[in-house]
């Protein structure tokens, strides 16, 4: 009787358990999917604004200015410029976060699939990483990759596969 009580109490323990998770990973699926609106936002537009960018460039061709103004329109749609570019790649960035938060908070194992190696490993790194400087502030480490550029193509659940580069 005594064991079987305690079987049951360990049972109940591993079941709040898994409901605990569960409910974490619907709470990450609705925060990301609250964050992916607003991030596709600001990953279109910042990449539109590029083209205008360029398409100001080609008008400015044919207006008659100074060399000293050309000259500070130049350096303005320049810094311009390379600002928007940081904010597409950083959107980017965070967009593979949010995609990663969905997979992960999924429920199950995932699909079975071919999977780049590099790119598995590299998504992995780039989220411990980034979820390192989050939890820690001033948080900051030089990253050394060695990556096997032949390695290919693997058959796996890539969510399981980042999960325990993760952990």
């Amino acid at each position: 009787m005594e064991a079987s009580l305690e079987d049951l109490r360990t049972a109940q323990d591993r079941l709040v358990q898994t409901q605990k998770l569960a409910s974490l990973g619907q709470l990450t699926a609705g925060i990301a999917h609250e964050i992916k609106n607003p991030l596709n936002f600001v990953n279109n537009f910042s990449g539109v604004s590029v083209e205008l960018i360029d398409e100001l460039r080609q008008e400015l061709k044919g207006v008659m200015v100074g060399p000293k103004a050309r000259a500070a329109i130049a350096d303005l749609t320049d810094t311009l410029r390379d600002n928007l570019d940081k904010v597409v790649q950083h959107g980017k960035r965070a967009d593979a976060i949010v995609k990663n938060m969905l997979l992960h908070s999924r429920e199950g194992s995932g699909e079975h699939r071919p999977v780049d190696v590099n790119a598995l490993v590299e998504e992995a790194v780039n989220l411990a990483y980034h979820g390192a400087r989050a939890e820690k502030q001033g948080f900051n480490i030089t990253l050394e990759r060695s990556l096997d550029p032949d390695a290919g193509q693997v058959d796996c659940f890539p969510q399981e596969i980042t999960r325990v580069l993760l952990n």
